[in-house]
C-alpha cells in the first residue's frame, strides 16, 4: 500500500500477530467511538519539541534515559509511586549528565503501558486453559473466566488512568524536586556494603561529591537557574500493541502536516509486532510521532533497512528510534552488522540499548529474573560495538521501578536468588529496584566518562 493511501483505519484487514479477539463487537465500537471525542493527552508541539531532542541524540548532543514499568496497572495510579518512579528517572539524568556531559532526555514508560505482548494467547493452570493476561488494557490478572474476558471498557479505564497519571507527572515536574539537589539526601544504603569494592565505593562517592558540587554552584547561581533545573521535560511512551485503542487516539492537528497519535509522545512497536506486512507497521508508518521499533538478535541488516524504508522513507531526523535488546551472549555478534549496515546507508537513526529484555531468565524457584552483571554486560558490548563502528549510542532503556522489590538478583545491593520471594511484585517482567537502578546510573556515568 502506498503512502497517499494510508489512513487511520487502514491497518484493519492486515495480519496482526497480537490480535485480541473482543467477544462484543457492538461494544467496542461504542467504546472505540467515546475514545476518538475525548480530549488529547498530549499535544502535537510536545511530540515534535521530542522529535528535535531526538533528532539532537542522534548526533551525539544528547542522550536519552527512558525507563519505567514493564507492565503499568490500574492499581498502582497513586501518587507514591508515580512519584518514587519520576524520581529515580530524575536521580538517573543528574548522575547521567554528570557523566556524559550531555543534556539528558528523560521519557518514561509510562501513561500508557498497560498492554503487554504474550507468546501464547491462553494459559494453562492444571486442568483448565483460560486467554493469557495482556495487561490490564485487555483484561484483568485472576485466573478466572470473567476477569480474562476482553473487556472494551477497559480502553477508557486505560485512558482515565493516563489522564490522572499524566497530570501528575506534569504538576511534579513543573513545580520541581527541591531535595533532589541534595545528593546527601538520598537513600545510598546499598554503597554500605561489604561486597561493593573499595575503588568502586570511593569512584561512587567521588560521584556523588561532584553532583553535589555542581547543583549547589547553580542554586549559587541564583532562582532562576535553579528554577530551570527543577522544573523539566518529561515525555512518555509506551509499546503501541493494542490497535482499538491507538487508532481511536489518531488525530489532525490544525496548523500542522500529517497524523499524529496524541495519547503518547513515543510509541513503539515490539518484536512480535514490526512484521512489514502487519497491522502494526501500517499503523505507525502514518503518524508524525516518533517511532520506536525494538531490535532483537534474528534481525538482518535488510529487515531494519526495509522498516526504515516503510516507516521513515523520508529520513526525518529524530523519527526513527531502533531500541535494541540482544542479550548479553549475543551483543558483540549481533550488533555490529547492524549498525554498519544503517552507517553504511545514511539512515537517520537513533540507537538505544535495552539490556534488560535479551537477559531474562528462570530462577530455581520459578520466577523470572534478570543478572545485574548481565545487564551491565549488555550495556558494555553496545558502548564497545558503536565505538568500533563508529556510530553513537545515544540512550538506554530499562525496566525499572523506585520502590524496593526483589525482582533482579546481583548489584550492590545483594539481591540473591533466595531473596526473590521477598518483594516480587512485577506484573509481567522483573525490573531493576531503585538502588539497582541508581547504581547502573552511576556505572554508565562511568563508562561515559572514560
Amino acid at each position: 500500500m502506498s503512502a497517499e493511501q494510508w489512513r487511520p483505519e487502514s491497518f484493519r484487514g492486515k495480519p496482526n500477530a497480537q490480535d485480541i479477539r473482543y467477544p462484543d463487537e457492538a461494544a467496542l465500537a461504542d467504546a472505540r467511538d467515546r475514545l476518538s471525542r475525548l480530549p488529547p493527552l498530549v499535544t502535537s508541539w510536545e511530540i515534535d519539541k521530542l522529535r528535535g531532542l531526538l533528532a539532537d541524540a542522534q548526533l551525539g548532543k544528547r542522550f536519552v534515559l527512558q525507563g519505567g514499568d514493564c507492565a503499568e496497572s490500574f492499581a498502582d495510579c497513586r501518587p507514591d509511586r508515580l512519584v518514587s518512579q519520576l524520581k529515580i528517572l530524575l536521580k538517573m539524568s543528574l548522575v547521567l549528565i554528570l557523566g556524559s556531559k550531555k543534556p539528558v532526555v528523560r521519557i518514561g514508560r509510562v501513561a500508557g503501558q498497560y498492554a503487554k505482548p504474550r507468546s501464547s494467547p491462553t494459559e494453562r493452570r492444571g486442568d483448565r486453559e483460560l486467554p493469557s493476561y495482556f495487561g490490564d488494557l485487555y483484561n484483568k490478572p485472576e485466573f478466572e473466566e470473567s476477569a480474562r474476558r476482553p473487556d472494551p471498557q477497559l480502553l477508557l479505564e486505560g485512558y482515565r488512568n493516563a489522564a490522572l497519571t499524566l497530570n501528575f507527572i506534569r504538576s511534579l515536574s513543573a513545580g520541581g524536586f527541591a531535595d533532589l539537589h541534595h545528593p546527601e539526601y538520598w537513600d545510598l544504603s546499598f554503597l554500605s556494603r561489604a561486597e561493593l569494592p573499595a575503588s568502586l565505593r570511593a569512584d561512587y562517592a567521588r560521584t556523588l561529591e561532584q553532583l553535589g558540587d555542581a547543583l549547589r554552584f547553580m542554586e549559587a547561581l541564583g532562582n532562576a537557574s535553579i528554577g530551570e533545573l527543577s522544573r523539566v521535560d518529561f515525555f512518555t511512551s509506551h509499546e503501541g500493541l493494542n490497535l482499538e485503542y491507538e487508532s481511536a487516539q489518531v488525530r489532525k492537528v490544525p496548523h500542522r502536516d500529517g497524523h499524529y497519535l496524541l495519547n503518547t509522545h513515543l510509541p513503539w512497536i515490539g518484536e512480535r509486532t514490526r512484521a512489514l506486512d502487519g497491522a502494526h507497521v501500517e499503523l505507525f508508518r502514518g503518524l508524525a510521532n516518533p517511532i520506536g521499533v525494538k531490535v532483537g538478535p534474528k534481525t538482518r541488516g535488510e529487515d531494519l533497512l526495509q522498516l526504515l524504508d516503510v516507516l521513515d522513507p523520508k529520513g526525518v531526523p529524530g523519527r526513527m528510534v531502533l531500541i535494541t535488546r540482544m542479550g548479553h551472549d549475543k551483543v558483540q555478534d549481533a550488533l555490529p552488522p547492524l549498525l554498519a549496515t544503517i552507517a553504511r546507508e545514511g539512515r537517520p537513526v537513533l540507537w538505544l540499548c535495552d539490556p534488560m529484555h535479551g537477559n531474562t531468565t528462570t530462577a530455581s524457584s520459578g520466577h523470572k529474573t534478570r543478572s545485574f552483571t548481565d545487564i551491565l554486560a549488555e550495556l558494555e558490548g553496545a558502548f564497545a560495538a558503536h565505538a568500533a563502528a563508529g556510530t553513537i549510542l545515544g540512550g538506554v532503556h530499562f525496566e525499572l521501578t523506585g520502590e524496593d522489590v526483589t525482582e533482579c538478583i546481583g548489584g550492590a545491593s545483594g539481591i540473591t536468588e533466595a531473596d526473590l520471594s521477598r518483594a516480587y511484585d512485577t506484573l509481567c517482567d522483573p525490573r531493576l529496584n531503585h538502588a539497582q537502578a541508581l547504581e547502573m546510573a552511576f556505572l554508565l556515568a562511568r563508562r561515559m566518562r572514560a
